[in-house]
This record gives C-alpha cells, structure tokens and sequence, in this order.
C-alpha cells in the first residue's frame, strides 16, 4: 500500500470550532481553496505540490476574527426554517429555499423536501428538476461559521456518478474499435491479474460482473478514514490489495455470474484508458465527455489534492465518536475513476441530457450497453447506470448515485428525459447515499419505492 503522510498544516491555520446546541463544541478545521479551472491533471501530483509550496489558500471569512460570534445552528425539532417558492427567503437558520415550478414537478413536494436545512442529517441541498417542465432549490448554508446561504452554482464532490463520465469514455473507444468489450484484462493490461483469475472482460469491468475483491483503502470515514484523509492511496496500490485477496470463491461464483457493486473495476477501466490511449484518464474524460457535453465547471483533482476550486459549500461528517467534522479537504485519490469528479448540479443535468440523447456514446452501443441489463439473476445495474421501477411497475427510470465524505450526488431520468433530476446535498453521513434529505428529494421527483 502507497500513501503518503498528513501534510504540515498551512501557516497560520488554527484550530477553531463551532458550538452544537448542547452548547458542545464541534471541531471544525479551516480550509477553503482559490477558484481554479482545471480538467487536465496529467501530472497527478503536481497541483498539490504547487499549493504547498506557495500557493494562497483563502479561509472561512470572518473565522479568527468572529469564531465566537457564531451561533449554532437552528437545528430544534419541528422548527423547520421558511420557505418561498417566489422569492430567495431566510430560513430560520440562515439557508433559502428558491424554487420555480412549471409544468410537471410538484413543486409543494419539493419544498417540503428541502425544508428545515440546515439540519442534522445535512446542511444545505440543491436541487434540479427537468423535463416536461422545471424546478430549481436550494436550501440550507454553505458553511455553519458563517450561516451564508446556500449556492446556486457550488462546485462539490461527486462521488461514484464519475462512473457514468468512465463508462461513456470506454463506450466511445468502444466504438471506435479500440476496445472489445469481450476483451479481457489479461490481454489489455498484462501481468495486472494473478493466475488465480479466470478471463475477466471489459464489459464485466463496466457491468460489475468481474468477480473483483474491494481493493485498498484507507478505514471508514468516519473514523480511521477522517484520520488519514490526506494520505494518498494510488489506484495500483488499490488494485494490487484487490488482487492479493484473489478472486470470490464458492458456488456460482466467477466473472459474469453475479453482480456486486463496487469501485475496483471501475479503477481498472481507468488503468485501461490510460493504457489503451496513452493519455490520462482525467484528459480522455474532459476531451471525450465533459467538454462535449459543456460540462465547463466540471474538474478532477488530478491526484493528491484535497482541495475544492471555486465556490462550494464546506462539507461535514459526523464521526462515530459522535463530533461533527468538516471534511470539505480530503485527498479522494483512491477513489479516481470510480469517484473523484467534481461538479455542479447543472454540469450533471448537461451530462444527462448529451448521454440519453446519443451525444457522447453512439447508437446503438449506449442502448445495448448502457440502458441494457445483464442476465443476471438479480442484476440493477448497467454499464455506469442504475434502473429503477416505479411503484406504479410502469415507471422506468435510470441514474447513478454517489457520495463522499460531506457530499451525497444523484443523477436520473426516464429515458425519455420526460422527468431528470440532479441533487446535491451536503449530508453528515456519508455511508448513506439515500440519507432522509435526498429520499424526500427522489420521491417527490419520482414514484420510486424507496426507504422513508
């Protein structure tokens, strides 16, 4: 296992804390990042390295000056903060809830689902809604210090919904003939499996088929995980403990007998563009997806740094030992092409709408891959994508969710793209992609059958 030690803390950080309204402090360090576009990361390491050489870090306005002018946030039960669906209110803790209805979405449903942020299972949401007709909220506040509402355009981690950019980016080469996708690891990327692995394809890769042990990582995030968050874990050191454990084992097991979700064929498929093009996976998926699509504020961290560039709301994690954390910086290097995309809730509805309408993979290899499940006793998922059945058996709809510590993302829409939905919520528990607030959002949204 690679990682790297916990960089030195920036001069003059210190250590200042918000107060629980039990009057108990919550450990809440400082951070914040300069606004810089990037979605070339070619050199992994040589951003991070930049900032800690020099480069200026901006911090929470107002945080040594005003640390206990802060109050905590208006978080008693049953006194949810206001709401408007004309105008940006105040809520009672700081947050807005702005909404705008049009044919279609049920915007009462909505707002009732955004209502009473910040709360204690988020601290701010945005919500996207399109189709045959629109929505737009959000609530909450970008940060607890400061009690400022919460951005349109905030920038945050997206979790595993860069599956779908990896999955769109192996379909293209697919499609021009430089990927088979009955191809296996073994011939694309020799000496990466053991002898202990049966042919594992790329389209199992795709369809979590492979049969793949999780890799390494770094201890739950709400504990060890926290700890270690800026230690870096390479995608071959992931691989390399994944493939130590050796194949599943046991009565029908074996590529493409059962389907496991999980992010270590998905580090694969990204080891395999870089093989298959000889470029990075980070530039293959801006030049391939991102920017035909318009995804402009769309980015990778392109390797150890832990930052988020541009406006963005901070993100909190609570701990086991029951703190509440902000996990805004976090090195995600061991997720990378299964989890380390940022982006904004209108840079996903873009990638909605280009993928399902055959802009960034062709027909007919985006159906039959993409929105085709493999037959597979139980299987849910496709190559990147997720189906969904309504309550009503008749309402199909296909998505992707993702989380990382502080930030819980999803993406989904009917085929058709009669209904799509992008959410980000600022969750404190990251374990939980359906936390309460993105349930309330989903199923205001869509018939789903989903817990309450």
């Amino acid at each position: 296992m690679e990682t790297r030690p916990q960089p030195a803390p920036q001069p003059g950080r210190q250590a200042h804390s918000v107060r629980r309204p039990d009057g108990q402090p919550w450990p809440l360090p400082r951070g914040g990042g300069l606004s810089r576009r990037h979605v070339r990361a070619r050199v992994r390491a040589r951003a991070w390295a930049r900032a800690r050489s020099g480069v200026a870090v901006a911090v929470v306005v107002g945080l040594a000056a005003s640390a206990g002018l802060m109050a905590g946030p208006a978080w008693a039960d049953g006194q949810p903060g206001d709401v408007s669906r004309a105008t940006a209110a105040p809520s009672a803790a700081g947050g807005q809830v702005v909404g705008r209805a049009a044919d279609g979405p049920d915007a009462v449903a909505l707002e009732k689902a955004l209502r009473g942020l910040p709360d204690r299972d988020a601290t701010a949401a945005l919500v996207r809604v399109g189709g045959d007709g629109s929505w737009r909220g959000k609530a909450g506040v970008r940060d607890l210090v400061s009690g400022r509402g919460a951005l349109t355009d905030a920038r945050f981690r997206a979790g595993s919904t860069t599956k779908v950019v990896t999955s769109a980016v192996v379909l293209q080469l697919a499609a021009e003939g430089r990927i088979d996708l009955d191809g296996t690891v073994q011939e694309y990327l020799p000496g990466l499996l053991s002898d202990a692995f049966g042919p594992i394809t790329v389209r199992h890769l795709l369809t979590f088929t492979s049969g793949l042990q999780p890799g390494a990582n770094l201890g739950p995030t709400d504990g060890e995980g926290y700890e270690r968050r800026f230690e870096t874990l390479t995608p071959e050191a992931v691989v390399a403990a994944s493939v130590a454990k050796g194949p599943y084992r046991g009565p029908g097991e074996g590529p493409g007998k059962k389907q496991r979700y999980g992010n270590i064929g998905y580090t694969v498929l990204g080891m395999l563009i870089e093989k298959v093009t000889g470029d990075s996976y980070e530039h293959q998926a801006a030049v391939r997806v991102l920017r035909p699509a318009g995804m402009w504020h769309t980015s990778f961290p392109g390797g150890p740094d832990p930052r988020l560039h541009g406006p963005h709301h901070r993100g909190y994690q609570l701990l086991r030992d029951g703190r509440l954390v902000d996990a805004t910086e976090w090195n995600v290097s061991d997720r990378w092409a299964a989890g380390d995309m940022i982006s904004t809730t209108a840079d996903l509805e873009r990638l909605l709408r280009a993928l399902f309408r055959g802009k960034i993979v062709p027909q007919p290899l985006l159906d039959r891959e993409m929105f085709t499940l493999p037959e597979i006793d139980g299987a849910t998922y496709s190559a990147g994508l997720q189906r969904f059945i309504g309550e009503d058996a008749k309402t199909v709809v296909w998505g992707k969710s993702g989380a990382r510590p502080g930030y819980a993302t999803a993406i989904a829409a009917t085929r058709n793209l009669s209904r799509t939905l992008v959410y980000s919520v600022n969750a404190t528990e990251a374990h939980g992609e359906l936390n309460p607030v993105s349930v309330r959002i989903i199923r205001a949204v869509f018939p789903l059958e989903l817990p309450r």
